[in-house]
């Protein structure tokens, strides 16, 4: 199979599809890469390595989109992008469609076959593809959270962890889950006090055991949120529904309740984020304030640390781009989990949370996977 590598386009995006290493594996399985000229140039993978590694140079993406098999990205596809792919090609990648009927409603004029990270799962009922990225953002947002509390940047001006004699910053973590776990990490070694609210009692158990009580776990509800939210210094808004857009924990009602100069982080801003106030931002702009709260909802958070990135992503994207790169369409059939991963194909969608929340308003279908993939 002939996969193309594009480079990245998304603001201040510097993660690629596949790195030198990923490009050897590829080759070695008899497979042919094309990755686009300067593709991973700003996180150190030369076009040298590249080549040294087996692929070929492109100087033209859409060289790369008219022949490729297989497309290989990080980030959801650009409008003029979309309008490149086409039926019979396999695109692997973050899509988060849920948030986005622009996106959707041009994958599915394209017909391509679209597979989600986000959404391929494990024997576990965990999400492989996107773990080593909520990994990072989840450490990320603490990083983030701290820096802006900053009086300077439009916080309160409170340090994160105090100095003996004042007290540390409250942070709350909406979210046990990868995210809230890895951004509890970070809080409690940096010495804030940390609250993290779940609605499984049995992750909250796993949790307290996790922190031995360096962190306070909570039953989540309104009022807790309510409760909570009211003198905590930073939010952390880690909660997600596989392929669906996030629910809304945080409203307008609790920033107007809110310290001022305190700070929200929306990790959950690919998938429309889990704040009433939430819009994503950039790197470039990252953050915005309403009634006096400032708020960091940057869509492609792992991109701010890209090499770090794109090599834990590929650990884990590298055996099922390897099953899709060997087998094509029969690689879903074989795996019921990299099935999970597939969105849509042939103008329809396959994922069930997507369609819940665009297929009315697109007019768009519904189509089993297991279905899809025999037509």
């Amino acid at each position: 199979m002939l996969i193309g590598v594009p480079k990245e386009i998304k603001n201040h995006e510097y993660r690629i599809g596949l790195t030198p290493a990923a490009v050897r594996e590829y080759v070695a399985h008899g497979h042919q890469v094309m990755v686009e000229h300067n593709g991973g140039l700003a996180i150190g993978f030369t076009n040298e390595d590249y080549v040294a590694a087996g692929a070929t140079i492109s100087h033209d993406a859409k060289e790369i989109f008219a022949q490729a098999e297989m497309i290989v990205k990080v980030k959801e596809p650009q409008p003029h992008e979309c309008e490149q792919l086409r039926e019979g090609q396999i695109l692997y990648t973050y899509l988060h469609l849920a948030p986005d009927p622009k996106q959707t409603e041009l994958l599915a004029k394209a017909g391509v076959t679209a597979i989600a990270y986000e959404t391929v799962t494990d024997r576990n009922g965990g999400l492989p593809l996107l773990a080593p990225m909520s990994e990072v953002a989840g450490r990320m947002s603490i990083q983030a959270g701290a820096h802006h509390l900053e009086k300077i940047n439009g916080g309160s001006g409170t340090l994160l962890g105090g100095v003996p004699g004042v007290a540390p910053a409250k942070v709350l973590i909406l979210g046990g889950g990868v995210v809230g776990t890895q951004a509890a990490k970070m809080a409690i070694g940096m010495g804030a006090e940390v609250t993290i609210l779940d609605r499984s009692l049995p992750r909250l158990r796993q949790l307290d055991d996790l922190f031995g009580g360096r962190a306070k776990t909570i039953y989540s509800t309104v009022d807790a949120v309510d409760e909570y939210s009211r003198s905590a210094d930073l939010v952390i808004g880690a909660v997600l529904i596989p392929g669906a857009a996030a629910p809304k924990l945080l409203t307008r009602e609790h920033l107007k309740n809110m310290k001022p100069g305190s700070v929200v982080v929306d990790v959950a801003i690919d998938q429309g984020g889990c704040f009433e106030t939430s819009r994503a931002t950039t790197h470039q702009e990252p953050t915005y304030m309403v009634d006096n709260v400032v708020h960091y909802c940057v869509a492609n958070m792992p991109g701010g640390v890209a090499r770090t990135s794109t090599m834990a992503l590929n650990n884990a994207t590298l055996p099922f781009g390897l099953a899709l790169a060997n087998k094509g369409l029969q690689a879903l059939a074989d795996d019921p989990h990299l099935l999970n991963g597939l969105n849509m194909h042939k103008g329809k969608i396959t994922f069930k949370a997507v369609h819940d929340d665009l297929g009315k308003q697109l007019g768009l279908d519904y189509v089993d996977p297991r279905v899809a993939i025999q037509s």
